[in-house]
């Protein structure tokens, strides 16, 4: 048997019975998957009128005003986050220690509620539910955010700040002009898969009846009579599509981003 770096090799008992383990939870699964496909499809949701309802002109207006929505939600809180991360960041790494302290106490806070803790919060303070959502979303991914920063800047080799204070630059001139922009190509991949996480958290809009793309779905499926009931499994397969898509979009672009920095550093 040869030893690995961190275990030992397994044998063929233990090889057998993974394989086993392997075989009885894929046939878990698959048994699962069959008995909620026979169920829908007892409830008709796989009849042909209700997937020919996709393509009713109503139905797709009331889903594009809700992915309007969502994306509107989504730039707000994506330039509120950025600009909160930023503002934390520095004040985290500020030689003050009011600015420190207070800056690590809004983070660590914020950070540590549930995003959806948020934004209920917020409605529930008179808020209206685009804004509950916008302030919610900012507030998290703000705090999230300012912890990327904080630690790409916090990589940077110290060298360079004292490089930028051997020259006489204040310590605000070498942040701006030496750390951020040196923190920001390393952590740029990973904010922007942050911001992903961002999108798909305006669906927790639809807890306060924000008018966003899965409260604009239900809606729509719930007004929406058929042979087979209502067409909630087509609608939800249209809404979860397009989730797909803007993600898949924003990981592309994070994965872009690396491999320039990549071949910059290289």
């Amino acid at each position: 048997m040869s030893a690995g770096a961190l275990f030992d090799a397994p044998g063929p008992r233990t090889r057998r019975r993974r394989r086993i383990y392997a075989l009885a939870s894929t046939a878990a699964i698959l048994a699962l998957a069959a008995l909620v496909a026979l169920r829908l499809c007892g409830n008709g949701q796989f009849a042909a009128a209700v997937w020919d309802l996709v393509r009713d002109r109503g139905l797709r207006q009331r889903v594009g005003d809700g992915a309007l929505a969502i994306l509107r939600a989504f730039a707000l809180a994506a330039a509120g986050s950025l600009a909160l991360g930023a503002l934390l960041a520095v004040g985290r790494l500020s030689e003050h220690r009011p600015v420190r302290w207070a800056a690590t106490a809004v983070v660590e806070f914020f950070r540590s509620l549930p995003p959806l803790v948020l934004v209920f919060a917020l409605y529930a303070g008179a808020l209206p539910p685009s804004w509950a959502v916008v302030l919610g979303l900012t507030l998290y991914h703000g705090c999230v955010q300012a912890e990327v920063l904080r630690a790409g800047i916090s990589a940077v080799p110290r060298g360079q700040a004292e490089a930028g204070y051997a020259v006489g630059l204040r310590k605000s001139r070498v942040m701006a002009t030496v750390l951020v922009p040196q923190a920001l190509r390393a952590v740029l991949p990973t904010a922007v898969s942050q911001l992903a996480v961002t999108l798909k958290d305006t669906s927790l809009g639809f807890v306060i009846a924000y008018g966003e793309l899965l409260h604009a779905g239900r809606l729509a499926a719930s007004n929406t009579v058929t042979p087979g009931g209502p067409p909630y499994l087509a609608v939800l397969v249209v809404i979860a599509a397009g989730y797909v898509a803007v993600c898949l979009a924003l990981s592309a672009l994070a994965r872009w981003i690396e491999r320039r920095g990549a071949r910059g550093r290289g």
